[in-house]
């Protein structure tokens, strides 16, 4: 990391006021570096993100996607007559050039207004998968209205189950760290299920099935609260992009109602927990139904099984590769992964018919 010096002499680079005198690590996030920017006084007044250019390759796309998002949803708010909307929606500076983020010579930067008195939460309950649902469901429906083409892909194929099954493929025809005989039961499990997991290509192929503005990472450590637990905001912009709603619903339902962790050696644990299910849902239907068509309603609870049958595949080919993707804790974590991912895709398809019903309520 840069010497603070240097920190502030990046910071001076955006339209900010007040006598800003520190830039400290701040957060828990994996992919970008995050710092609070304080003031004299000691209060946090900025967020200051080094971008991963590695993972977000077209950083200009990617500012320009949430510079976007933000002003669509601040003018909807305004429209409104919502009070206190930056603590609201995420309000990005432009530099002192007018861009939506500098470049120092090697990294990109950002920066954002630090939102006062708010909070966010790690732990999974059913309360607060209600109140996720409700705001991811918002949060999607106030972005219902942006014109195709309005949003780029922050990361090309990012839920395209057709194209992780054709990494799969590839890596199994490869066998590049000669593990092929040791998974081959996994194997035949997720080209068995094949053909069934694309069904949302093939959809919008055929006219049926639209793609909308997704967020791509629907967790609840993604939404900022205030004092008394209410929704302020959804935060973590840089996955939001053009995409099937089945993405959105089934990330939450694969992280958030999995019994389990994902990478539990102990399968007994791993199971889908239905109330979070139920109330995620049931909040995220509140919002959203407004702009849903029958088909993508029926479709929700096959979104869960689809993003982890995803994730079974993601780590599985990793696994496959030789462990090239994802960092690993131990030689054997991948498919330690992938065994638990694969027993939650049991749990989902062991319950479907039930999650089928709890869906049809609001057809």
């Amino acid at each position: 990391m840069k010497t603070l010096n240097e920190l502030l002499s990046i910071v001076s680079q955006f339209q900010t006021e007040g006598n800003l005198v520190a830039a400290e690590p701040f957060g828990n996030g994996h992919i970008n570096d995050t710092l609070k920017v304080t003031d004299a006084d000691g209060e946090i007044k900025y967020v200051l993100q080094r971008i991963n250019h590695l993972i977000f390759t077209n950083v200009e796309m990617l500012q320009n996607n949430i510079h976007t998002v933000t002003t669509h949803i601040r003018e909807i708010l305004e429209a409104k007559g919502e009070t206190d909307i930056d603590r609201k929606v995420l309000t990005f500076l432009p530099t002192k050039e007018g861009l939506l983020y500098y470049f120092d010579g090697e990294s990109y930067w950002r920066m954002c207004l630090f939102i006062p008195r708010s909070k966010s939460f790690e732990e999974v309950t059913p309360e607060l998968s209600y109140e996720a649902g409700k705001a991811f469901g918002e949060f999607q429906s106030m972005l219902s209205d942006l014109p195709a083409g309005a949003l780029g892909e922050t990361i090309p194929n990012f839920h395209n189950m057709e194209f992780r099954l054709q990494q799969f493929h590839e890596a199994v025809a490869a066998n590049a760290a000669g593990r092929l005989d040791e998974v081959k039961e996994l194997v035949d499990a997720i080209e068995s299920r094949a053909e069934a997991m694309c069904i949302q290509e093939k959809l919008y192929r055929e006219g049926t099935l639209e793609k909308r503005t997704n967020h791509c990472d629907t967790k609840v450590n993604n939404i900022m609260f205030d004092e008394d637990g209410k929704v302020l905001c959804v935060i973590d912009l840089d996955t939001v992009m053009p995409g099937f709603v089945l993405s959105d619903i089934g990330d939450f339902i694969r992280t958030g109602a999995n019994t389990g962790a994902e990478d539990d050696e102990n399968l007994d644990n791993v199971n889908v927990n239905m109330e979070i299910f139920k109330a995620y849902t049931r909040g995220y239907m509140e919002t959203a139904k407004a702009f849903l068509t029958p088909q993508e309603i029926t479709l929700l609870p096959y979104g869960g099984r689809l993003l982890t049958y995803m994730q079974t595949v993601r780590f599985l080919t990793d696994y496959i590769n030789g462990d090239t993707y994802y960092k690993i804790h131990s030689p054997k974590h991948n498919l330690q992964r992938t065994l638990a991912q694969y027993k939650l895709l049991q749990s989902l398809e062991a319950n479907a018919p039930e999650m089928d019903a709890f869906m049809s309520e609001w057809l």
